[in-house]
């Protein structure tokens, strides 16, 4: 009948067709596929429900039981999670997951800090819960924070799951490796990209769009520990849209670099960077007159 949906019944598939795509997906081979299941089988669903229990733990102050019940829980999970990946020789899921926990007092006092620069830095924050529930740059650099006292161990994998977790839902793609100190603020936040071996100091302010990168990244693998991304010194304040790239670029303690602004060379300290201002045409009665002076806008 016209307008009634129709009910297919269940395809029949060729037995042969079966049997051969059953044996393609199965091979095991020297693909990178299979060379990635041989290293190790992460759910990385589990991961993330953990990576969200942990920031839970840390961002909201809890009853002092509760808290004792949660962290032998935690741990638990952390430690069947490092069961499943190959550790540094040497290092055992129970000693890295017991300095792990040993190091999230020190990991929460910098993620208050970094609340509390986003509290001072933006004029439009009108209460430090509303930074904690809705700020995409603090879900990102709290799951940040974390994954690094994983990776500085040597933990494969599980860093670089949580951290891409927190890129696909803020749009903030910091890698585990990266070195950040305190007080850290990104503005809005989306498109940010801060690479491996990125140094950042105290008291840095990002805003959207910005790319501390490497160069030369069709080398690849032969880059491997070398550093490939810029260092940040205190008190650097870098606006929406700007590229800086390559290891031995060293942005100057205390400089102020504009928007859309590429850099791959160092600058001293206390450095002011800005592209000329374009010039405006106004056309007016079919007729062209330049602009002499730049329109102002207030953001």
């Amino acid at each position: 009948m016209a307008g009634q949906p129709r009910h297919h019944d269940s395809p029949t598939l060729d037995p042969r067709v079966i049997d051969e795509t059953a044996a393609a997906v199965g091979e095991r081979g020297a693909d990178a596929l299979s060379k990635a299941e041989d290293e190790a089988f992460l759910d990385p669903e589990a991961i993330i429900q953990w990576s969200a229990r942990l920031r839970r733990l840390l961002l909201r102050t809890r009853d002092l039981g509760l808290l004792r019940s949660e962290v032998p829980t935690l741990a638990q999970r952390t430690l069947r999670l490092l069961e499943d990946v190959e550790l540094p020789t040497g290092k055992s899921a129970e000693a890295i997951t017991e300095g792990f926990f040993a190091s999230l007092p020190e990991v929460r006092r910098r993620l208050s800090e970094d609340v509390e620069a986003a509290f001072d830095g933006d004029p439009a924050a009108r209460s430090y819960v509303g930074i904690v529930a809705a700020y995409p740059a603090i879900r990102a650099i709290a799951t940040y924070r974390l994954a690094h006292e994983l990776h500085r161990v040597g933990v494969p994998a599980i860093p670089r799951v949580m951290t891409e977790d927190a890129h696909s839902r803020t749009g903030i793609d910091i890698h585990p490796g990266a070195t950040i100190g305190r007080r850290f603020f990104i503005d809005h936040g989306t498109g940010v990209v801060i690479g491996e071996t990125c140094e950042i100091g105290d008291r840095v302010v990002l805003y959207q769009g910005v790319t501390l990168g490497a160069l030369a990244p069709r080398k690849g693998q032969s880059l491997r520990g070398v550093k490939r991304h810029p260092t940040i010194e205190d008190d650097v304040t870098i606006y929406a849209g700007t590229t800086i790239l390559g290891g031995d670029t060293v942005i100057g303690r205390g400089s102020v670099i504009g928007g859309n602004v590429w850099l791959t060379q160092s600058l001293p300290p206390a450095s002011k960077v800005q592209l000329e201002p374009p010039r405006l045409q106004l056309r007016r009665d079919g007729e062209a007159k330049e602009q002499t002076e730049q329109l102002h806008w207030d953001i």
